[in-house]
Order: C-alpha cells, then structure tokens, then sequence
C-alpha cells in the first residue's frame, strides 16, 4: 500500500500538501469533537449522579410516617433495598464521571494538543521551504532570460561587425595609390661594451645570456605608487637578492646587495617609489627593469594598455615613465571618476563579459535551486512520513478513547450492557489501517516524481549532467547507446552481487527503502559526468546504489517507455482475454516499443536483462516478482499526468510482468525487425533542442514551408511502402544481415540450486554454457543501426579484467514451461573476425512486414488459408549482425 511520501507530490508540491493537511487539520477538529462529546457525557453523569444522591434524604424525611412504623420484615426489607440501590447508583454514576475524566479526557486533551502542534509546525515548515523554492524559481526565471537576451544581443552585434567591415559587392573597386619606397641608409649599429658585474667582465652575449635568465626566474610584476600610478615588470629587492645568492655565487647578503648595485649603476634596474638609486634587499623596496633589458633579451616588454590620454612628453628612448610629465599624463590617463571596474572596455567586449557574467550567475541559481529542491524534498518526505505515523496515532488514540469510554461506563453500570454492547461494537467497527487506506485511495494526487529544473546551456551542451537531462541527449554526449551512468551502476551491482549472502539478501536490495537524504548525497556525487563513477559507487550502501539508479529514472524529463504511448499500452491490457492471444498481445508490444527511441529501447533492454538475470538466478518466488514489479512501474512507464483514472491504473506493471516473462521474444524480434528494415538513427525521433544559435535559419525554413503549403500540390497520391514489396535493402542498411535458422534457447532441465553459490563440481562447459552479457548487448545494438550500445569485445574483456574478477557463468535452470528469458552463449572472436570480414547482400532475404497497431492483434489462425506470407504470430528467425563502431 503506497503511503504518504509517495501519494502527496505535485509539480508546485504546494497542493498535494495542500490538500494533505487539510485532512490532518480536519482531524484536529475530530479531536476536538472528540473530547467534547466525553466531557459532555461526565458533565451528565455527574448531575445524574448528583440528582440520584437527594431522593434518599427526601424519602428519609417520610419514615417516622411511614416504613418506621412498619414491623413487617419483608416490606420494609424491599423498601431499603430498593433505598440503598439508589445511594449505589448515584455512587456509580459519579464514579462514571470521574473514570471518563481522568482515563479519557485528561489523557485526550493532552495528547491532542500534542498532535494539534505537531501538525501546525509540520505545515509551517513545509509552507516556509515551498516559499523558498517558489522565490529560487522565480530568480532563476529572470537570470535565465537575462541570460538569453544578452547571448542574443551578442550574435547580433557579431552579425552587425561582419556585415559592416564587408566590401559592398556592387561598388567599383578603386586601385590602391602606388608608394614609392627609397632605400634608408642603414646607421650603423653601436656596438655593446662588456659589462663589469662583481669581480667579473661579461662581453655582451654573456650578459644577454645572463639577463634573460634572470627574467625567467626572477618574479616580474607591477607596482602601484600612490598618485604617480602603476609600473609594470617590477621585482622586489628580496627577490633579486635571492636570484643573486642562488645563480651568481654570492655567499652573503653585502655581496648580493653589491652586485644589485652594479645592476642599478648599469642601467638594468632603477628605484620606483623612492627618492635615489640605491640597492637594498627588501621586499617592500620595488625595482623596474629598463626598456634596455628588453632590448638586449629580445623579450617583449609589457607596457601598460592603451590610455585615452596619452603623455604629452616622453624621452627620447622612450622610457615615459623617466619623465616627470609623463609619470602626470599616466596618472590623468588612470584617474577613473566614474569608478568604473572597465574604464578602457570597447562594447563588444562589455556585452560579452556581461553575456558570462549572466551564464554565471544563471549556473548559480540553478545550482542554489537545485539545492533548495532537494533539501524541500528531503523535509517533505520527512514529514509526509512522519505525519503519516500521527494520523495513524491519532486514529488508533480514538480507537483507545472509545474502548476507554466504553469500559468507565460498562465496569459500573451492568444495566446499561446493551448500550456498552452497541458502544463495543462501534469500537469495533473502527479500523484505523482502513481509514488511512481510504483517505489515500480517494485524496491522493499522486506518486513521487521529482521534476528537476536541469541547466539549459544556450547552445544546447548537456556535459557534466546527468540527473534529469534526456536520455537520448545523455547518450549522445556519452557517445553510447545506454547512458554510461546506466551500465557502470548496472555492472557494478552485477559484481556486488556474488559477495552478498543469500538469494534474499541479493533480491531485497531493489525493494529496500533508503534514505532520501543518503541517495541525493550519491546522486550529487554522480551528477558530474566528468568523475569516475566507479570510484564513487562503492562508497555508498548497495541499496542505495540501486535506489539512485531508480531515482535516475523518475527524474527523466519523459519516462523510459515514453507516456506517448501510455494511451497504446493502456488499451492492449484494457482489451479482454477472449479478444487476443497472448502472442498477439505480445506482438502488439513489440510494435507499440518499436515506436520509442533507439536509446529507450536500448537502456530498457539493458534494465529488464538485469532483472531477469536476476529473477532467474534467485529463483524468486511470484510474491517477489509482483513486489519488484509494482516497485519500478512508475520508473518504466508512467501518464504525462497523474489523475484519478490514472493512479490506481496498473498498466505499467502488467507491462514489467510481460517484459520479465517474454524479455527475449520481444526484444529479439525488435532486433530482426529492425535490422531487417534498416533502422537507423536517422528515422528515430529525437528531442527537441533547446539550442537557440540557430534560430534565424529556423525561422526561414518556417517561412518556407509556410509558403510551400499555400502551394497547390499534385493531386497524383504519394508513393507509399508496399508491404508485398521489399525495396532497397542491400542499399538501406550498412552492415550484412546472417539469417540463421533459430535455435532452441531454452536450457535443458537441470536440478536447481542457488543463485551464485559455487557448486561442488566443477561442471563441463557443454553442460553449462557461459553467458555473456555483454554480447548480447552487442548484438541488440548492432541490430538497432550498426553501433553498439556497449563498448567492442575488445573493450569488455578489457573492462573485465581491471575489475578485477569475471562473473561467474549462470546456471541453467529447470524449464516449467514459463516463458523465462534464458541468456544467449556469446561469440567467440573468430565469429567477430568472419563477421566483418566480407559484407554480403541481404537483397536475397525477405523482409518481414511491419507490426500493424492495436487492430491488428493476431487472432487464431484459421483452417486452410492460403496466404503464403508469414503469420505475424510465428516465431522470429534470429539474426547475426556485424558489429561496428558508432559514427555519431
């Protein structure tokens, strides 16, 4: 029976909650009615007990007249007998008062203000957190379109720069004005003198050599003077002293700072920021190296960027900071009155740093956001399930209350036992599990689906997510037909299971209830496609591996059987047993799948492989099957919206039960009809791009095909496909098709043992073939379009042996004559090796016709027809495909 935390949840969460507490705060009010209508009933049994006390001393103010004088022994007798019942039952009645006030009012009143709080502060923290979320969602509404317009604004400004730096093409083009270029005499270059440093002559390319090395590793920066204003390739004394101790021999701080005078008198260094030339080791002293340094080194010096006022004067080897006018013209070309961060920023510039300004602060918000869901969700759940054990606790208290009112009146009254009897029975009558089973059956809004606010970059990038992004966008950027998140956790949980104990230990992991708070932590961790998930998996429970996985699902922007085709899949299962048969229903399915997306099909094949592997392996029972079931329904297959009619629906769990039972039947057929058709990715429907980069072409083509429609067309009808017809096969798919005939892919009865235990004899391998999984992957993807879903061969024996142990071979099971999906053998790599060795035409295969839709459900076959096409019931030829790598 679903409960609170999977009943109450909304889009807005506000009014599932909504309509929650005000049931709660209609049991409030039953409280209270509660406790008025005992403390009523002790106020009457008090005044009748009250009232029941005076007729003795009435009646004993008439016995000197009247029983006192009688001496007959049996009159008087009954006479008192019936005086003393009185004085007794006026001392019942008020004992009745009293047992109703302290054994259920007091105790009531109590616990119900209790109930009343708890209530009110529940409600009031919910209200303040959906406050909060509603506020992020707003703000990340206005950054997102702030961040729109200025990325808009952008392209338009690059559009404008292109258009206008373009030659008109219709203007004449004017011959360039020939220069003429006279020879220059070429001055005589002056010849560098050596230079004395310390105790030592450095000719010139000695001192080339030496500053440039002192460039490199001597820190250059720049220095601020207050009022004169910012020199550039500055060092401190500190630094060069330490450069000069380290690389030129000096053993002591008087040889350092002499050498760095020798720098100074040589005119490689001078003093910013103080008065004179002299060389000191401080660090608070600032050294500028000349322009002549740079000249010798041939490193570029790095100037200040340009000014709008320029220096007026300079000296004559352009050193403008020597000058006094200068160092002026640098401080008026500084001064910022407006105090602007940007003072010399051209527009372009400003609207591109304002266009990542917004995606910052755009990310920003949507990760705040996406914090403040999770942590609302966490708080909702919380109290959805602690409110759930109140409302259960308040009905089990009135429960108490009438079982105690009922007892203060049946323990002192026997003659009022027809009344406690009716009292017992409405106390029976009350069935708590009942009342809460109908509240949720006819007030709940809906199941828990959480809808995540994903980041929409502007030009349509999903990386470094993966909660709540579209599956097939996922896998595009994962370049993988299953989303990469999918297989790590998938095999991950396939190597954890043999180190569990116990088929029930390695079942209950996909029912078991984790916290919300533990897999929003995992799932932090893994929305970053950029780590290595397999780091991370084996930090967390094993359940709550499983559980994130099944989070992952919900959080989908559309469900992995997309609800498109809930109405389809809802009318197979609404159509009565005497209609179809069960392979037509089957078949049916396998046309309703084929409609979904190359990635859906591919990851829910991946999942229910997974699940019957495990089935079968634990040999689990129908109660465990039902249970698994029910559990992942709304992770499958779930409406666009939840409604009445939908919730208590069970479509989607019939449709897990039929792909348990009949995995490989419809799935295989789906790989044969798909490379018998030439599927590809390119006839697949894909998702809606969010991508705006391209909105100006896109409005042209609507603008074409808007005038294409006011076209007349050609009345002549349109080519269609013709079902008796096969027409380019050979041209239509990439890869050579193998038919085969079938197999049998049952497995032999063998005596059944546990799922992963190591049997005591080694079976032969003709006994107990090995499955691979990871082929029939392979195999599944090739038959989709040529590219598989999961990585080469080559790269699963890789990834087998870094994991660092093989999963064991399955064990073949006792056929009941249940469809039981039972694993194919994998190929060996000689048959990969004759598969991609020379392609061959598949013109001389017929193609099967296509699965009709729900009109067509295959009936049974009727005696003597003679129709020589298949019949859409027979069995599936198999098919082998050639597996090659993917090309998008």
């Amino acid at each position: 029976m679903p409960g609170f935390a999977d009943s109450f949840w909304t889009p807005d969460y506000a009014t599932g909650l909504g309509v929650l507490y005000g049931k709660l705060q209609q049991g409030v009010t039953e409280n209270r009615q509660i406790l008025t209508i005992a403390s009523l009933r002790a106020d009457a049994e008090e005044q009748y007990g009250l009232r029941m006390g005076e007729i003795a001393p009435s009646v004993d103010r008439m016995t000197a007249t009247g029983f006192g004088k009688d001496d007959g022994a049996s009159v008087r007798k009954a006479y008192e007998g019936v005086r003393t019942e009185m004085v007794e039952a006026s001392r019942n009645h008020q004992k009745i008062a009293s047992n109703i006030r302290e054994l259920v009012v007091a105790p009531f009143r109590r616990w119900a203000d209790g109930h009343d709080f708890r209530v009110q502060t529940s409600h009031d923290t919910l209200q303040a957190r959906i406050k909060e979320h509603s506020k992020q969602v707003e703000v990340v509404k206005k950054l997102r379109s702030h961040y729109f317009n200025k990325c808009r604004v952008v392209e338009d400004l690059e559009e404008e720069n292109k258009l206008a730096f373009q030659d008109p093409e219709s203007s004449p083009k004017v011959k360039p004005t020939p220069k003429i270029v006279l020879p220059s005499e070429e001055e005589p270059e002056e010849e560098e003198e050596p230079v004395e440093l310390g105790d030592r002559v450095y000719p010139p390319e000695e001192i080339k050599g030496l500053l440039l090395h002192m460039l490199n590793n001597i820190k250059l920066g720049e220095s601020k003077v207050p009022i004169i204003g910012t020199y550039q390739n500055t060092s401190t004394g500190a630094d060069i002293v330490e450069y000069l101790q380290n690389h030129m021999g000096a053993t002591n701080l008087a040889q350092a700072e002499h050498l760095g005078q020798e720098l100074v008198d040589n005119g490689f260094l001078r003093l910013i920021g103080n008065m004179g030339n002299t060389f000191a080791n401080s660090s608070k002293m600032n050294y500028q190296w000349r322009p002549r340094v740079f000249e010798i080194t041939g490193i570029p010096e790095k100037k200040r960027p340009l000014m709008r006022v320029t220096s007026v004067a300079s000296s004559e080897d352009g050193s403008g900071s020597d000058s006094p006018i200068a160092s002026v013209s640098e401080m008026i070309a500084g001064w910022n009155p407006l105090n602007n961060p940007y003072p010399n920023e051209t527009p372009a510039e400003k609207l591109r740093r304002e266009a990542g300004e917004a995606d910052e602060r755009y990310k920003g918000a949507i990760r705040r956001l996406d914090q403040i869901r999770c942590r609302l969700e966490e708080d909702v759940i919380d109290n959805l399930r602690f409110m759930e054990q109140c409302e259960l606790d308040r009905l089990k208290a009135i429960k108490a209350v009438v079982l105690d009112f009922s007892g203060a009146i049946s323990n002192v009254i026997p003659n009022l036992q027809s009344t406690v009897d009716n009292m017992m029975l409405y106390q029976e009558t009350i069935q708590p599990l009942g009342d809460l089973r109908y509240l949720l059956e006819n007030y709940r809004t809906g199941g828990f689906v959480p809808r995540v606010q994903a980041y929409e970059n502007y030009y349509g990038s999903v990386e470094e997510q993966n909660f709540g992004v579209d599956l097939e966008a996922r896998a595009r950027v994962d370049r993988k037909r299953v989303p990469i998140l999918v297989t790590t956790i998938l095999t991950y949980l396939d190597n954890q299971y043999p180190e569990l104990e116990g088929d029930e230990a390695r079942r209950g992991i996909w029912l078991h209830d984790s916290s919300l708070t533990t897999i929003h932590q995992l799932r932090s961790a893994l929305n970053n496609s950029k780590v290595d998930y397999r780091e991370i998996l084996p930090k967390f429970e094993i359940p709550t591996v499983a559980s994130v996985l099944k989070l992952y699902l919900l959080e989908l922007p559309d469900s992995l059987v997309s609800s498109q085709v809930y109405e389809i899949v809802k009318t197979i299962y609404s159509t009565t047993a005497h209609e179809t048969t069960e392979e037509g229903r089957i078949k049916v399915l396998q046309s309703t799948l084929g409609q979904l997306r190359l990635v859906n099909i591919a990851t829910l094949d991946a999942i229910m492989t997974h699940f019957t592997r495990l089935l079968d392996l634990t040999s689990a029972d129908e109660q465990y099957t039902t249970s698994l079931a029910q559990n992942l329904s709304a992770c499958v297959l779930r409406p666009r919206f939840d409604s009445s009619l939908t919730m208590d629906e069970r479509h989607a769990y019939r449709l897990i039960r039929d792909l348990f039972a009949h995995k490989d039947v419809i799935f295989g057929e789906l790989k044969r009809q798909s490379s018998a058709l030439g599927i590809s990715t390119s006839s697949r429907p894909r998702a809606i791009s969010t991508d705006e980069s391209n909105r100006r072409a896109a409005m042209e083509a609507r603008q074409r095909a808007i005038a294409s429609k006011s076209r007349a067309t050609s009345p002549a009808p349109r080519q269609r496909h013709r079902r008796d017809r096969s027409s380019g096969a050979s041209e239509s798919t990439r890869f050579p098709i193998n038919v085969t005939s079938p197999q049998e892919r049952r497995a032999p009865v063998a005596p059944v043992r546990n799922s992963l235990d190591v049997p005591n004899e080694s079976p032969s391998s003709a006994e107990h073939p090995t499955v691979n999984t990871q082929s029939e992957e392979v195999e599944f993807a090739t038959a989709m379009n040529g590219t598989s879903f999961v990585d080469s061969p080559s790269d699963v024996l890789e990834s087998n042996a870094s994991s660092g142990s093989i999963s064991p071979p399955l064990p073949e099971t006792a056929s009941d004559g249940s469809p039981t999906p039972t694993p194919t053998p994998a190929p060996t790599s000689s048959e990969f090796e004759k598969r991609s060795s020379v392609p061959r035409s598949t013109a001389r295969y017929a193609r099967k016709p296509g699965l009709g839709s729900l009109s067509n459900f295959p009936t049974t076959a009727t005696a003597g027809t003679d129709s020589n096409r298949s019949s859409i019931v027979e069995e599936p030829k198999g098919v082998t495909l050639e597996d090659k790598p993917m090309d998008d």
